[in-house]
């Protein structure tokens, strides 16, 4: 690629898009903007109830984790998007913000500027919602959050139960408090998917100082001594050459790929990158290490009523959404949530409760007919740690991921606390009103014994990667960015995504990361 730009964003996820819109703002600036996925035109991408349609398919990384110790050695499935957008054009839609503490935590760790006070008019920036103007939303940004459209029946009913069963009704838990139960709101517009292209980059790409390629993947960085000149790139028909950034590279790959294309390039720890038949050229200890995700399982019950999603893939619920953008497929699936605590003297919520008018077991793979639905414990401040490290030095092998997920035993007691109260919820009324025999895990699993077996037996993962180039102070040897998010002993290059989270949002993190594309916008044309 002869052309050099000013700035070389390397992957169209839910931070590369928000940079490359807010960047290419100036058009003094030109940007290019690299996504190894081709287009997001896929109907699976569109239409809401269908994103688990394309996991492992071409739009999907499709990443394992593991085999994890904690859990009889079992691999987790971790789907990644690939195809602009990224994971945003995968996802559930499910609209949180995080918790104020957990952004406090960032600034109390030595990243100045990431305080809750300091982000939050970042996350007021860049909405439209639906609520309209108020001291905690906005309205005119890109990122379009609305109620849900057509929400089931059965979700009411789940609301209620949650409620009788003691948790407090939250009408936003976006507020500062975030402690009970809400129905989702999602990023959609006019009943389909809002992803981050859509939000910041199809107006963008009117621009002629973006430049946008696709089905281009990242190999390696371009290193001079230890500064960045661009990024080394092979297309789709397997043409290599060299996009070249006369002033800063910036990472959005997101928390796998981000500290994956550093230790290709020979940046991480030097002991780890031999082994793996990379010649080590910047000794950063931290990169891959330090990650998170948020463990969750699935308990699913038959319904007694049909208000659930089991005809959603039948012709006329497809009718209903292509002409009235209404019905059962402008579902995000997870339409209820409730975030509760697991024991006495906790800062914030430990659990997050979700709530599928629809059977969800195995990642959707595992169909089954009839009426259902399904209720998921999420653990939202995990202890376990785990980390990433390269396989060989070639570009195509997916990198080794293990989580060490549930190795801490205040995770599994937190989650086991999450599998009872799921239970209680769905044996209260009006849900227990019309629910039928648990599916899953089914009878005989009672004593808390049984529940650990179990959840070590079904918990997955949703979705979340993050901490792998984590965000730190000066010093702070482990931290792989500053709080400006540029690269410890490396020049011109900075990572803009999930993976410099030192701690993971209690909540789902696709809000948080285009905050974090935003806000690398105004630090790189601040200097």
């Amino acid at each position: 690629m002869a052309r050099a730009f000013d700035y070389v964003i390397v992957g169209a996820g839910s931070g590369g898009c928000a940079l490359a819109g807010r960047l290419s703002e100036d058009p003094e600036v030109s940007v290019l903007l690299l996504e190894a996925g081709g287009r997001d035109r896929s109907p699976n991408i569109k239409i809401p109830a269908a994103f688990a349609k394309q996991f492992r398919t071409k739009l999907d990384w499709d990443y394992a984790s593991g085999p994890e110790p904690a859990l009889g050695g079992r691999e987790l499935y971790v789907p990644r998007g690939k195809s602009l957008g990224g994971s945003s054009s995968m996802n559930a839609m499910m609209c949180t913000r995080g918790r104020p503490v957990d952004f406090d935590a960032w600034r109390d760790a030595g990243c100045e500027g990431w305080g809750w006070d300091d982000v939050m008019p970042y996350f007021l920036r860049m909405e439209n919602n639906s609520r309209g103007e108020s001291e905690i939303h906005r309205t005119g940004g890109p990122v379009d959050i609305i109620d849900q459209v057509d929400p089931r029946p059965l979700t009411r009913r789940f609301l209620d139960a949650a409620v009788e069963s003691g948790i407090p009704a939250n009408p936003d838990v976006n507020a500062p408090e975030q402690d009970g139960v809400t129905q989702t709101q999602v990023f959609q517009r006019n009943g389909r998917r809002w992803s981050a292209a859509d939000a910041y980059l199809r107006p963008a790409m009117k621009r002629p100082n973006l430049t946008v390629k696709t089905k281009v993947q990242a190999l390696r960085l371009d290193l001079e001594g230890n500064r960045v000149r661009g990024v080394c790139i092979r297309d789709s028909r397997g043409r290599e050459g060299v996009a070249r950034a006369e002033r800063d590279v910036i990472l959005t790959a997101g928390a796998i790929g981000s500290p994956q294309l550093l230790m290709l390039s020979g940046i991480g720890d030097p002991g780890e990158l031999r082994e793996a038949g990379v010649e080590a050229r910047v000794d950063l200890p931290g990169v891959g290490s330090n990650l998170q995700d948020h463990p969750f399982l699935t308990l699913c019950f038959e319904s007694q009523v049909s208000d659930d999603l089991a005809d959603a893939e039948k012709p006329a619920a497809l009718l209903q959404w292509l002409f009235r953008r209404r019905g059962p497929l402008t579902s995000n699936v997870g339409e209820g949530m409730a975030y509760i605590r697991t024991r006495a003297g906790l800062a914030a919520p430990d659990i997050e409760l979700i709530f599928a008018p629809a059977y969800y077991h195995d990642h959707g793979f595992d169909e089954r007919d009839g009426h259902a639905f399904t209720l998921g414990p999420v653990l939202l401040s995990p202890k376990a740690r785990g980390g990433i490290r390269l396989r060989s030095a070639d570009p195509d092998d997916k990198p080794h991921i293990l989580g060490n997920h549930l190795s801490e035993p205040e995770d599994l007691a937190a989650m086991t606390v999450g599998v009872r109260k799921a239970r209680e919820i769905a044996g209260t009324a009006p849900l227990a009103d019309v629910a039928g025999a648990e599916i899953v895990p089914g009878g005989g699993v009672e004593g808390d014994a049984e529940i650990e077996d179990f959840i070590r037996r079904e918990v997955e993962l949703l979705y979340h990667p993050a901490g792998t180039c984590r965000m730190g102070a000066a010093d702070d040897g482990d931290a792989v960015v500053d709080p400006q998010l540029r690269v410890r002993g490396v020049k011109g290059l900075r990572v803009a995504d999930a993976s410099v989270m030192p701690l993971i949002p209690g909540g789902h993190i696709h809000l948080p990361v285009m905050m974090i594309g935003e806000r690398a916008a105004d630090l790189i044309r601040g200097g």
